[in-house]
């Protein structure tokens, strides 16, 4: 049974535990929630003395840092890690990133850098399998001195984590301040109902993390709804109780070679008319362009019918399609290019996203022109939000689509089957859709107007025949192709006399599949048979 030692006891036996491995390493994988591969894992401390058993980390780090004796184990910690990558090395096993705490002792030692790089070198390991996790607490008070730390180790090619992003009180001022590579969220703002407070802090982080094109990791998940919630916001990366305990070197092999491993991928890069650094400038126009668009954006202006465009993107130039240079998109009147009805859509549009101080969306045909492409009429699907107001002038931030081809294909088709009716009824030809797993049928407009047929019969074809509209003698002979088409045969024909008059009609099935070769629909037509008469 484990028992606690003592302070004393622990700072006695430190050298022998570290020299005997009673100091040694678990590791627990990070996991693309996405995709279920590993991307990454950290080295977590542990102590396992031989008479007292397991020691808390909780109790004996705290009396390594009184006695300045956390720099050793952490040297210690960094060796055990390298010497697991030289195993991979040597065994051919795959390998992935494995992360090691440097604590705040770590970084006052000036000379912490070079001791870890000459451990790596002798256990020849390529530094891209290495990742250094600072604090945020370690940051503050020593803004400088990290600074300083995490310019010597960038400079050696390592990547840097911030672990506990979020748990001290400046986390903006040291997210701005210092050069991290990888966010690691703490998962204590989850601690309680998922979303609320702290899903909406972590979802402004996540947002400000991708406009730093900086990875964030969530530390801490231990359930799948934690984990879910965390994919909604944008952040894919999970460690946790979830997946994984920290394990054994011995285990951790054995989840090495079970896993598909993939690497730690940025977020989408920013457009390349945005500055990074200006987004903490609350001034700058870089802070109105959100992430999470995926076609042109604009900002603008808008004062009682009055529109004025302040910046476009290179997309939003791109998607008008008009060979347009920005500065003619800037200094145009937007509201020339409608016509009385669409300037009506799109006004309204703006006043619905004041009143809802939400996203609105419309879609507005609008006359352009370029002195390249000359005049031309393009349909524009745009989303827009309220970002800012000043007395009565609004702020709009807009994402556009240029949907003119979709538009002309739909009127197109539109058209063909206008056509295609017009022929129909010129050739007396009737047409249904017959859902098989509902046994409904839907009749064309013709069905309905010359037959009195409702838009939809339930339990088809039983009514057809109660109605009289097919022949009692062609009952057997019908349901018998109902089962065909159930049963998956793709085309029947036959000719049936319909109505109490027999007239005759070449009745056509044609079958429809899902992609797992289930059958779906059927799609049926009537032509009247024609006689020829002899001559």
């Amino acid at each position: 049974m484990a028992k606690q030692m003592t302070e004393q006891e622990l700072v006695d036996r430190f050298e022998e535990a570290v020299c005997n491995d009673e100091i040694f390493a678990v590791y627990q994988p990070q996991i693309n929630h996405s995709t279920g591969r590993m991307v990454g894992a950290e080295a977590l401390m542990r102590w396992k003395d031989p008479e007292n058993g397991m020691q808390y980390p909780s109790d004996f780090i705290p009396a390594l840092e009184k006695h300045d004796l956390i720099y050793r184990a952490d040297l210690h910690m960094f060796e055990l890690v390298c010497r697991l990558q030289r195993k991979c090395l040597d065994e051919g096993i795959s390998m992935i990133p494995i992360s090691f705490n440097v604590s705040r002792y770590d970084i006052y030692n000036k000379d912490f850098v070079e001791a870890i790089e000459e451990i790596r070198k002798k256990y020849e390991v390529p530094v891209n399998y290495l990742r250094a996790e600072i604090t945020e607490s370690s940051a503050i008070g020593g803004m400088e001195l990290i600074q300083e730390v995490l310019h010597k180790l960038h400079k050696c090619g390592y990547v840097v984590e911030m672990d506990d992003f979020g748990s001290g009180y400046s986390s903006l001022n040291v997210l701005k301040d210092l050069e991290v590579d990888v966010i690691k969220l703490d998962m204590r703002f989850m601690s309680g109902e998922i979303g609320g407070r702290g899903g909406t802090i972590l979802g402004s982080i996540v947002q400000m993390t991708k406009w730093l094109e900086t990875p964030v990791i969530a530390e801490g998940v231990e359930t799948m709804q934690q984990a879910d919630y965390m994919k909604s916001l944008g952040c894919n990366y999970i460690q946790g109780y979830l997946y994984s305990k920290p394990v054994t070197e011995e285990e951790f092999l054995q989840k090495l070679n079970q896993l598909d491993h993939e690497p730690v991928a940025p977020p989408m890069d920013l457009i390349s008319t945005m500055n990074a650094d200006r987004f903490w400038d609350p001034q700058s126009l870089e802070t109105l362009i959100f992430s999470n668009f995926v076609g042109g954006a604009a900002i603008f202006t808008y004062e009682e019918g009055k529109i004025e465009i302040l910046r476009v993107n290179r997309k939003y130039v791109k998607e008008l399609g008009m060979n347009m240079e920005e500065h003619e998109i800037l200094h145009s009147d937007p509201r020339k290019t409608f016509d009385e009805g669409n300037r009506k859509i799109f006004e309204d549009t703006l006043k619905r996203a004041i009143a809802s101080q939400d996203e609105e969306t419309c879609e507005t045909w609008r006359n352009m022109y370029s002195d390249c492409c000359g005049p031309d009429r393009v349909c524009i699907r745009t989303f827009m939000r309220v970002i800012g107001k000043a007395g009565k002038q609004y702020l709009f931030y807009a994402m556009i689509q240029n949907i003119t081809k979709e538009k002309r294909l739909f009127a197109d088709l539109a058209e063909n089957e206008k056509k295609l009716r017009f022929a129909s009824d010129q050739v007396n030809i009737y047409a249904w859709e017959y859902t098989i797993a509902t046994k409904e049928m839907r009749p064309c407009f013709r069905c309905m107007r010359d037959l009195n047929l409702p838009p939809v019969i339930r339990n088809y074809p039983d009514p057809v025949f109660e109605s009289g509209l097919f022949p009692e003698d062609y009952r057997e002979m019908y349901y018998d192709w109902m089962r065909q088409l159930e049963e998956g045969v793709d085309h029947l024909e036959g000719v049936i006399p319909l109505t109490v008059g027999r007239i005759p009609f070449r009745i056509k099935y044609t079958l429809e599949c899902d992609e797992n070769g289930k059958p779906l629909k059927a799609y049926g037509s009537a032509a009247l048979v024609v006689e020829e008469k002899e001559g």
